[in-house]
This record gives structure tokens, C-alpha cells and sequence, in this order.
């Protein structure tokens, strides 16, 4: 399949249903009073989590998504039915962004975890809200609220814990093909990797730890030179970062200019994901002896004024390799993700009691003297059109 990890979708929620003008009039009671009733809530537009998605490759063609309008109010005090919610399933690991605010509303990064992106509109009012003790005959009602409308950017972002970093042919494909069960593609030539990859590896029976391979970046990448930067975003929530050097490289380039390419873009893209912690690998060190391959790296990581530890492996033959993910497993279990903050529950308010219908309310009382009679005349062609039943 295809992976797509950017798509951009229209979300509407439903408008509120109008309130109903009627009264009562049955045998013998002509003026039973106003039965008017409420109309029904817009329905909402809900983001959802699911872990066997893992890609947007269907909102390339689904674009727009509209949950249902709340329906009118009836006469006999019938309260009109609540719109029916859209829910929209994405991959774990999706960023939600308003197009038109540029906010970030939320990152789902739990299965199951729902995510409310457009909030249905509010019930109108039917004119039985509006009776009092000397307003027995209300002509008034309220319209229903329009529900929430948004463009909205749906960004993939991989949940790895080791993110891989590199130029085209620094081994990196290689190197989690030799940590895992993963099979990405490996050539000689540069951007074999086209698009991001996970693997897990498996220290023992209980400690494991997920690593991501993106495509090699060049100079100029933040500009679009290469693939760009894209896939740099699938780093974000990495918790450290290997920068894989090929320590002798066939094209005859420079390791330290190289390295500091990839430092350079990583800047341009953010400082946030160029704070991370960031390790030194030395890649293909079979290449050549190992005093050599020692002396090599340490001329390198001086040039690049590099104070920690760095590390020599040959990802081919696997030498180093286990080492380096037994101190990689270390650091994870040393720096634990911060618990995220419970998302709260959106409040649930009382429909006679919230802001909107208070307003309206008040409204109608302004206008109280103009309105409100004690009775009504049936053959007055002016203002609301009544329902009578009999």
C-alpha cells in the first residue's frame, strides 16, 4: 500500500434544529396554551485513533465529511433528534492542524484516543420556553446555531523511539535490516529509501525498543533539494537520534562536511528536533583495519567538536551493532516519556441553562412589550405561522 502521510479533509458539523411556534387545541380546550417544542443538536465530528491504520491514503480521495443537522422541533412539545456524530479513523501517531488558524488541535498518539474536531450546533428554542404568567400565548422561538466548519492537515508523524539520521548511502537501511525483522529495500545508490520505515528490535524477552529509518537528506534539503525535509517531522517524538557517518564514503566525500550538512538542516528545520539528544555512529568500519578506522573516527569527531561518546560498527557485518542497542535500550529505560496530561472531557451543559439559550431568552424579554399579548387571533396573517391540532 501506498503511504501517504499528509492529507488535508474538510470537516462540517451539523447545524442545530429550530425551535417549533404551536399550541394546543383539542375539544373543549381552544386555548390550550403554546406546545412548541425544542429542536434537536447538531452532530459533532470526531477524530479517532486506530492502530490497524497506518497510513492517509484514504483521505486522499475522501475529502469531506458533514455529521448529520439536528432535526426541527414538532408540536405536542416534541423535541427534535440529535444529529448523528461522524467519526473519522486515522493511524496512530496523526497530527491535527487548523488550516485556517494554524493551531495544533491535538496529536493521537493513543489507540482508541478520540479527538473532537467540529462541534455541532446548538437546539433552537420552541415557543414553549417562552411562556410566563403574563405571556401565555408566545409567538416567539429561536433558529438553531450553525455547527463548527474547518479545514483541517493531517500530519502522519511515525512513534519511534530511534530515529535514524543520515546522508543517502550512510548504511542506515543496512543497519536496521541487522537490528530487526524489518526488510527495507538496500542498493547501491543514493534514495533507495523513499519513504519512512519502522523496526523492532528485540533486546530479550522483555525489552524492545522501535527505530525509524527516513530517507538520506543533502545540502539544500530544507530548500526541497533531494526529497526535502517531509520525513524529518517523523523524528519529533524519536526520544534520541543516531547520525549515521559513513566513515570512508565511495563517492570520495568529506565526513565532516557531510555530518555538518545534516546538522545544518536539522537547525533549519527546527531547534526543537536539533536539541535532541544526538549520537555519533561511524558506520562500515570493516572498510578498513581497525587502527585505522579508530584514528579516522576520532580525526572526524574532533573536527566536528564532538565531547561524548561516539561509536564504530559495521552494520553489514553486524560488528558493534549489539553493543550500541544495548546502550540505546539503556537510555530509554533511564528517560521515560513524560505522562501526558489526561485529555479533558468536553463539559456536558444543561441545555435550558447554557450561554446561547440564556441570550436568547434575554432577548425575547427586551422585546416583551412589543409581542406578548394575552390571546391570539386565528385569522392574523402576520408574523409566525402556527400549527394547530386538533
Amino acid at each position: 500500500m501506498k503511504f501517504v502521510d499528509e492529507a488535508s479533509i474538510l470537516v462540517v458539523a451539523g447545524d442545530g434544529g429550530n425551535g417549533c411556534v404551536s399550541f394546543r387545541r383539542e375539544k373543549y380546550i381552544p386555548k390550550g396554551g403554546p406546545d412548541g417544542g425544542d429542536g434537536g443538536d447538531g452532530g459533532d465530528v470526531w477524530m479517532e485513533a486506530d492502530e490497524n491504520l497506518n497510513t492517509l491514503i484514504d483521505y486522499r480521495f475522501e475529502k469531506s465529511f458533514r455529521a448529520e443537522r439536528g432535526q426541527h422541533g414538532a408540536s405536542r412539545d416534541c423535541t427534535g433528534k440529535r444529529g448523528k456524530d461522524v467519526t473519522i479513523k486515522v493511524p496512530v501517531g496523526t497530527r491535527v492542524i487548523d488550516q485556517g488558524t494554524g493551531e495544533t488541535m491535538g496529536d493521537m498518539t493513543k489507540h482508541g484516543q478520540r479527538l473532537l474536531v467540529a462541534k455541532g450546533g446548538w437546539h433552537g428554542l420552541g415557543n414553549t420556553r417562552f411562556k410566563s404568567s403574563v405571556n401565555r400565548t408566545p409567538r416567539q422561538k429561536t433558529n438553531g446555531t450553525p455547527g463548527d466548519k474547518r479545514d483541517l492537515l493531517l500530519e502522519l508523524m511515525l512513534l519511534a523511539d530511534v530515529g535514524m539520521l543520515g546522508m543517502p548511502n550512510a548504511g542506515k537501511s543496512t543497519f536496521i535490516r541487522a537490528v530487526s525483522a524489518a526488510k527495507p529495500k538496500v542498493a547501491d545508490y543514493p534514495f533507495t529509501t523513499l519513504v519512512p520505515s519502522l523496526g523492532v528490535v528485540r533486546m530479550d524477552s522483555e525489552k524492545s525498543f522501535v527505530v525509524a529509518d527516513i530517507p538520506g537528506l543533502i545540502e539544500g534539503a530544507a530548500e526541497g533539494a533531494g526529497l526535502g525535509i517531509r520525513f524529518l517531522k517523523h523524528l519529533e517524538r524519536c526520544r534520541v537520534l543516531l547520525h549515521l557517518i559513513d566513515i570512508d564514503p565511495i563517492d570520495g566525500s568529506d565526513p565532516v562536511e557531510n555530518a555538518r550538512i545534516i546538522i545544518g538542516e536539522l537547525e533549519k528545520y527546527s531547534q526543537d528536533l536539533a536539541a535532541k539528544p544526538r549520537w555519533l555512529v561511524f558506520n562500515k568500519i570493516d572498510l578498513m583495519d581497525k587502527t585505522e578506522a579508530e584514528e579516522k573516527a576520532k580525526a572526524i569527531a574532533e573536527a566536528l567538536g564532538w565531547e561524548g561518546k561516539y561509536y564504530l560498527i559495521s552494520a553489514a557485518s553486524q560488528l558493534g551493532v549489539k553493543d550500541l542497542c544495548w546502550d540505546v535500550m539503556t537510555f530509554i529505560i533511564e528517560n521515560p516519556i513524560a505522562q501526558a496530561e489526561e485529555a479533558k472531557q468536553p463539559e456536558k451543559v444543561e441545555f435550558m441553562w447554557d450561554d446561547y439559550h440564556r441570550q436568547q431568552l434575554a432577548e425575547v424579554e427586551e422585546d416583551a412589550d412589543d409581542d406578548w399579548d394575552d390571546d391570539w387571533d386565528e385569522d392574523d396573517e402576520e408574523g409566525v405561522e402556527f400549527i394547530y391540532k386538533r
